[in-house]
């Protein structure tokens, strides 16, 4: 009887360290730009964007246009219910989970703006780096 039931834990042992390890294989790479002014729209992407991370994703985020503005120190911030958030709170709590979230190359610029009027986490993005992260094979695109 124990050794039945010894045989029995080590195949589930064995058949469960299999399945985590196709699982962390099968780990789908998520690239999310971010274009959109509303902060419904920009809430949206940061809750399934984290979402995506708890389950096993990896998340590149792109910040473009008014999405760009997430990333502004000075931006203004719209709370939204029902958890009484920010979409640059939800973008922070990214940060912390290990996002290195990037503003377009032509954002600063175009907004009299610096890469010190960005929030702590955020860069600005190398174009050819993005491409490469686009064309990545497994690689599912969210725009918002």
């Amino acid at each position: 009887m124990k050794r039945l039931f010894l045989v029995l834990t080590v195949a589930v042992v064995t058949t469960f360290g299999a399945n985590m390890a196709a699982a962390s294989e099968d780990r789908q790479d998520l690239f999310v730009v971010v274009t959109s002014p509303e902060p419904q729209t920009q809430g949206m992407a940061m809750v399934l964007s984290i979402q995506a991370l708890k389950q096993g994703a990896r998340v590149e985020m792109l910040l473009c246009g008014p999405g760009g503005d997430l990333a502004l120190k000075d931006a203004a911030q719209t709370t939204l219910k029902p958890r009484g958030v920010t979409p640059q709170g939800m973008l922070t709590t990214l940060i912390g989970m290990g996002v290195k979230p990037q503003v377009c190359a032509l954002y600063l610029p175009n907004e009299n703006k610096s890469p010190a009027d960005l929030i702590e986490g955020v860069t600005v993005a190398q174009p050819p780096a993005i491409a490469a992260a686009l064309l990545a094979e497994d690689t599912k695109l969210f725009t918002f």
